[in-house]
């Protein structure tokens, strides 16, 4: 521990550390007065992400652990697939509520990309690409959950989702990094 769900809460909650201080570099600055109200409220909500992502590592971990006894259970007891399926489920539940906290960080640093310091953009650059490395981390850690589900129809819905938020914010998480790029050596 942790595993793979874990790994992703943490680099998740190191993108929204990286968001927070983008926000601190950014707060009382005359240049960016207009938005103080707003970077504070970043601020805020960046914090708040990056206790819960460190929170999920755990959570993961204590997520994992009755599906790991399950997979020592003699498979032709009595429940024993009722008992694994309703393990799968948690699960994958934690890496799916990373997946989640991971697009929330990726919307502060689209936002940050357009009003965060110039001097501390590249940092809600490394953020972003951080959060898209944590999506795809709990993205497959959903799949190796929902592929094993005997409720196919619950296992295709969960995925079916999962990949329409890993799709959507891949692409939102690239163009953010691309515009901070931009902003850097065009601005």
């Amino acid at each position: 521990m942790p595993g793979g769900g874990g790994v992703s809460g943490l680099v998740g909650a190191l993108a929204a550390s990286l968001s927070e201080m983008v926000t601190s570099l950014t707060t009382g600055k005359k240049k960016y007065a207009e938005y103080e109200e707003e970077i504070q409220a970043i601020m805020q909500t960046s914090e708040d992400l990056r206790i819960r992502l460190l929170n999920s590592i755990n959570e993961d971990a204590e997520a994992f652990m009755p599906l790991a006894k399950a997979y020592g259970m003699d498979m032709t007891s009595e429940g024993y697939q009722e008992n694994l399926e309703k393990c799968l489920r948690v699960a994958a539940s934690s890496p799916f509520n990373i997946l989640k906290m991971c697009t929330e960080v990726i919307e502060l640093d689209e936002r940050l990309a357009i009003i965060g310091s110039k001097l501390a953009v590249s940092d809600a650059a490394t953020s972003v690409m951080l959060a898209h490395g944590a999506l795809y981390g709990a993205y497959i850690n959903i799949l190796v959950n929902t592929r094993l589900m005997k409720d196919k129809e619950y296992a295709s819905k969960l995925d079916e989702e999962a990949i329409s938020i890993l799709k959507e914010y891949s692409e939102r998480a690239l163009r953010c990094f691309d515009s901070i790029k931009e902003r850097l050596t065009n601005g």
